[in-house]
């Protein structure tokens, strides 16, 4: 009961908080960049402040200043500094604390360049970046003012980059807008990078629930243009040029393609309105990557590569874990299974309740066989978060498991369906 009242109560506050933040008020519409450095290792970490930047867009929608999901492994709060009156809010993932989680992390140290994002502020502010913690609570990490007049926030120019609009449906305080920037591509190559965002497009809209908010979407194409074609492959040493970074083997992952340069990343995501940074990669190999918040990635070429990128964009927009257990990672007990986790298709039965429980049909056992009668049901299957006991997935087969799939579980539908309100709402 008591669990229960906590629960309104949260969503009473949050709802309140979310309607009393009105955008003009506090913020102007263009962002202020926070960069900085996650640093630690397996049991530790800090941020290590690098500089502030005045950047040209903000394109979240100016209802949605308050994160309503609770979702990611950090949050940054945005404070009056007069009032104390919390004014936007929102959580991300990071690659640092996918890399806490290796072998690696227990024997040695290392920073990781971040980037957070901030509509600008009016007046003075105090942000506060928290944790979440392996309980599942979030934690202060880092606390600091900021004046948005002073003269120590860069107002340099973005590097320029042509920028070519693919989808235009209204204006980006109304949309979700979806920045790709090329990887990979030569200055030659850019018509063909323009048709892999089409093409990556045209196949988005054709699933669900993208395919009824398709008048909701924006579509941005940087044309960022790289020495050589094709990122850098450590397996087949190829150590090509290129603006983003990207690399095949994150974390000895062949697959697992990202990039540790997320600050490049973010200048060259400046030149356009984004709520979403899609890096799209210039190669026929498997591959591709994708963080809550942060930024995906995936390659073009590939016979699967449609399939890729729309499970990437699952993570990176809806906060979607991997469904899949059996393909080989570098984590080691990334959900520990005495915590519900946050992301909203998998659960640990630890508190069910807050999850999809609402949408499984009366008489569907819990857990959920893996046999005829229910995979074409809502269930509570086992195996998922890269483990095969312990943590539970909502459907026999999803985008977030294989690529075998039709498409996303209708868990992970709402999810995302939610994930677009936010922004266009």
């Amino acid at each position: 009961m008591k669990k229960i009242l906590y629960t309104a109560l949260l969503l009473v506050y949050s709802t309140l908080s979310f309607s009393q933040v009105v955008f003009d008020e506090w913020f102007l519409p263009k962002a202020l960049r926070i960069d900085y450095f996650l640093a630690g290792d397996s049991q530790k970490q800090n941020i290590f402040l690098d500089g502030l930047k005045e950047e040209p867009y903000w394109s979240g929608s100016p209802n949605s200043l308050i994160d309503p999901f609770n979702y990611g492994s950090y949050r940054v709060e945005v404070k009056d500094k007069e009032t104390k009156k919390l004014i936007y809010t929102r959580g991300f993932c990071t690659l640092f604390q996918e890399w806490q989680t290796t072998d690696e992390a227990k024997v040695n140290a290392k920073a990781f360049e971040q980037v957070t994002r901030i509509p600008y502020p009016k007046k003075q502010v105090n942000v506060e970046f928290k944790a979440r913690q392996k309980d599942g609570v979030f934690t202060s990490l880092y606390n600091f003012d900021i004046d948005p007049a002073s003269i120590f926030i860069s107002r340099e120019d973005v590097v320029k980059y042509p920028v070519e609009q693919i989808v235009n449906n209204g204006k980006t305080e109304q949309m979700l807008d979806i920045t790709f920037i090329a990887e990979g591509y030569t200055q030659a190559q850019m018509k063909s990078f323009k048709e892999d965002v089409k093409r990556m497009y045209d196949y988005i809209i054709t699933q669900e629930p993208f395919i009824r908010y398709k008048d909701k979407v924006n579509v941005w194409a940087v044309e960022s243009p790289s020495e050589q074609s094709g990122p850098v492959n450590p397996g087949k040493n190829i150590w090509h040029r290129t603006p983003a970074g990207t690399s095949f083997y994150t974390f000895g992952t062949d697959r697992y393609l990202t990039t540790l340069k997320f600050k490049s990343v973010m200048d060259i995501a400046a030149n356009a309105p984004g709520d979403i940074v899609y890096i799209l990669v210039n190669s026929t190999e498997y591959g591709g990557g994708g963080v809550y918040n942060h930024y995906n990635v995936s390659t073009a070429g590939h016979p699967l590569s449609n399939k890729v990128f729309i499970h990437e964009f699952g993570h990176g927009l809806a906060g979607l874990a991997d469904e899949y257990y059996s393909s080989e990672v570098a984590y080691s007990e990334f959900y520990p299974l005495g915590v519900e986790p946050w992301e909203p298709n998998i659960t640990t039965l630890v508190n069910f309740d807050s999850k999809w429980k609402s949408m499984i049909e009366s008489g569907t056992p819990i857990p959920t066989p893996a046999d005829d009668s229910f995979k074409t049901k809502i269930g509570v299957f086992e195996g998922g978060g890269y483990v095969s006991k312990g943590v539970y997935r909502p459907a026999f087969n999803c985008r977030m498991k294989s690529n075998q799939a039709t498409g996303f579980c209708p868990v992970c539908v709402k999810a995302i369906e939610n994930a677009i309100k936010y922004y266009t709402e």
